[in-house]
């Protein structure tokens, strides 16, 4: 892999004191951009008799959403650049707010996509960026912990916010609820204000004299030397280009992360899976409908996903952090993605509230492992230094699966008039990424570990011929001045 992001940052994460606050702030403006356009689902029934519209024409809404927050990743990483984290989580506040506010006078459907989906989903890409981002300033050893706390946040939310839509369904109707809504968003305004950035100057890295070459000293200076050198021979172009000064897209998007390998490994398996990932949530609640379920069992669902998912995300935090676990947290995360193609493929042998509920569970637990590993992966491939920007050419791209994946599902229920074929498409959608990940990974990391031993012989050898050439000046200055 490459170098600890500690060493490229130029100062030593806190890994606490404040830092713990910002994880409070990210979990709040996480859990807004991940349960919102989940918890809405809850309305969709109502809505979709509303406008007459069909599965997949509702699906559009929450896909939308979901697309639009991705699609804003790299403007919102250059925001992050600029200004910071805290006035771009603030920004992102308002316009989730301004958006649900505007949707409760809608008069068609289009309304909905224009003002949850378009305004609404670039406000959540305000949110969840910097969020992701800022954890990496503040730590660096308790990282896996920290984001897995912060991931915490979608469930709690969505675990609250569950029952609560139905509830506020019931008292206002969908147009009041989405008023009330407006105003409960703006929580991610007081979010933000938590997220003061790190003070770097006062942990600056203390300067040391260069090591000699011999002894234990030689061995941890190869050692360092060889990590870098590794990630040198993943980023040649990167230097070629800064040689020729950089473009003004180069200035704005490092685009030497497409020559990165982890990078490319990530994105790929990412694009496909996605097309598969958030299908199962969105239509969980309609499935149990279909089913006849009543409609608060039927929330409740989301509710016990929810639950479950909130102890699993940071239990699996803690469990990535773990030092039999992190030096290869890669293969943790393929396990993860290959659980949840699992589960939507059993998904369909579920009858009844009990065989549904058992599904909640068990999907609740695969899915909380990805979220809580999906950023904390991409960061330990490129670093803290470049995560910003890697996760904004995520996003953009991951912007096309996370826009057609619920619609295609949706089309799936309205051809067939059952919903186990979109289990079934979602199923394979996640094993086979999972395997790709398993099978990729192993390659990568057998890869680094050669480049690394490659540099790491280079290192030794110029440090050996340093040491002769100075044993070499001093025993001809000693003969000099005995004669």
């Amino acid at each position: 892999m490459p170098p600890k992001p500690a060493a490229n940052l130029g100062y030593t994460p806190p890994d606490g004191g404040w830092g713990w606050a910002v994880v409070l702030g990210s979990f709040i403006s996480i859990g807004f951009s991940y349960a919102f356009p989940k918890s809405l689902t809850i309305y969709y029934k109502e809505i979709q008799e509303y406008f007459s519209v069909s599965y997949s024409q509702i699906a559009w809404v929450s896909s939308v959403m979901l697309a639009s927050m991705y699609a804003g990743g790299p403007v919102s990483s250059i925001l992050v650049n600029r200004y910071g984290s805290r006035p771009v989580v603030m920004v992102g506040g308002v316009l989730v707010s301004t958006g649900m506010v505007l949707a409760s006078f809608g008069t068609s459907i289009i309304h909905l996509y224009l003002c949850v989906g378009v305004i609404g989903g670039f406000g959540l890409a305000f949110n969840l960026q910097p969020a992701l981002t800022i954890i990496g300033t503040y730590f660096q050893v308790k990282r896996p912990m920290a984001n897995g706390l912060a991931m915490t946040g979608s469930p709690v939310i969505l675990f609250t916010l569950a029952p609560l839509n139905q509830f506020l369904f019931d008292s206002f109707g969908w147009r009041g609820s989405f008023l009330i809504l407006g105003s409960i968003v703006l929580n991610c305004c007081v979010a933000g204000s938590l997220m003061r950035p790190v003070n770097k100057n006062a942990l600056r890295k203390p300067k040391t004299e260069p090591p000699d070459c011999n002894g234990g000293v030689a061995e941890e200076g190869a050692a360092a030397e060889a990590s870098a050198q590794s990630e040198n021979l993943l980023t040649k172009a990167e230097s070629k280009a800064e040689s020729k000064g950089p473009s003004c897209m180069e200035r704005f998007v490092d685009v030497s992360l497409f020559k990165h390998r982890g990078f490319l490994i990530y994105l790929v398996g990412n694009v496909f899976m996605f097309f598969g990932f958030f299908a199962p949530v969105v239509f969980l609640a309609p499935y149990a409908k279909h089913q006849g379920i009543d409609e608060y069992s039927a929330a409740f669902l989301l509710s016990i996903f929810a639950l479950v998912d909130m102890f699993v995300r940071p239990a699996t935090g803690l469990l990535g952090n773990t030092k039999w676990i992190r030096p290869r947290i890669q293969y943790f995360f393929s396990f993860a993605v290959s659980c949840n193609g699992v589960c939507h493929l059993l998904c369909p042998l579920a009858s009844g509230y009990t065989g549904m509920v058992l599904y909640s569970v068990f999907f609740g637990v695969a899915f909380g492992m990805v979220c809580s590993l999906l950023f904390e992966v991409l960061m330990d491939l490129v670093g803290a230094h470049r995560f910003s920007t890697a996760v904004g050419l995520v996003t953009i791209i991951e912007c096309v699966p996370v826009l057609l994946g619920p619609p295609i599902s949706g089309a799936m229920v309205d051809v067939f008039g059952d919903y186990k074929y979109m289990y079934y498409a979602c199923g394979v959608m996640m094993l086979v990424p999972g395997i790709f990940f398993f099978v990729m990974h192993y390659y990568n990391y057998k890869k680094v570990d050669e480049e690394q031993n490659k540099a790491a012989a280079v290192e030794m050898r110029t440090c050996e011929e340093a040491v002769r050439l100075k044993t070499s000046q001093e025993d001809k200055a000693s003969h000099e001045t005995k004669e």
